[in-house]
């Protein structure tokens, strides 16, 4: 199993999230690419402490919504969203390169992720980009999504994931932040969770149903009040059970 978690979301002298703790305990880091989050040097930063501990780097694209941290969607025109995300890869393999790693993967970001699990024009611009700038790039969304679907039929490898802490509806979709109950920070309910994730397990539903989330990664978000102590609950609670972590695409140990 792998563990990601969005880093580089700091900004000048904002800043977010603890980088430094989480590449000790994930094994993918999914690295902002200024657009929603995340200036030259913060990552920089993040890509470079994540080669040196042989964390796998994949880029978050998302809307350019820096005010609204990319969690605000935006009627992007296609061509428009494709080109967007081909400039965000770019300058993330800019700085892979000079720190001896590479990008192995995208992940969208915010409103851009939940957008295209049903949005089919905005998740083919982005399957369009994935694919004209290297359809080498592995790719990471929610399963059964539109972008999942559009990618593996271009050919691009895809790969699913589960959240951590965040609760989900009965089907399968994740709960709006505007929703109560919407994120999880129970440390030992959310590792127990991500235990029976990694079993193939059923998990329960925010309205008590139980779901089935089939996935390669999940994510443990550091954004949230206590990321760091949860993310390592998670990682503990896998490794006692014997779970193997490591990253789903090459670029990491």
């Amino acid at each position: 199993m792998d563990l990601n978690a969005d880093l580089a979301e700091g900004f000048g002298r904002w800043e977010l999230g603890d980088d430094e703790a989480l590449l000790g305990v994930v094994t993918s880091a999914n690295v902002a690419c200024g657009f929603h989050a995340g200036d030259s040097v913060v990552i920089r930063a993040a890509v470079t402490r994540a080669a040196e501990r042989g964390v796998a780097v994949g880029a978050q694209v998302g809307y350019r919504d820096l005010a609204g941290f990319g969690r605000r969607f935006i009627d992007v025109p296609p061509r428009e969203l494709t080109d967007d995300v081909i400039y965000q890869i770019g300058a993330l393999a800019g700085f892979a390169r000079v720190a001896g790693t590479e990008v192995g993967y995208v992940k969208p970001h915010g409103a851009l992720y939940n957008a295209i699990v049903h949005h089919a024009e905005q998740a083919a611009a982005v399957v369009e980009a994935v694919r004209a700038y290297d359809p080498g790039l592995a790719v990471l969304g929610l399963p059964g999504s539109e972008w999942l679907s559009q990618a593996e039929r271009a050919g691009l490898r895809t790969f699913r994931e589960a959240f951590a802490d965040r609760a989900y509806t009965p089907e399968g979709t994740l709960v709006s932040r505007r929703e109560p109950g919407a994120v999880l920070h129970d440390p030992e309910e959310i590792a127990q969770r991500c235990l029976k994730l990694a079993a193939g397990e059923p998990i329960r539903a925010v309205d008590g149903s139980e779901i089935q989330v089939r996935a390669d990664s999940i994510c443990v978000h550091g954004d949230s009040p206590g990321a760091v102590a949860i993310a390592q609950a998670v990682r503990d609670r896998l490794s006692d059970a014997g779970v193997v972590l490591r990253p789903f695409v090459a670029g990491g140990s």
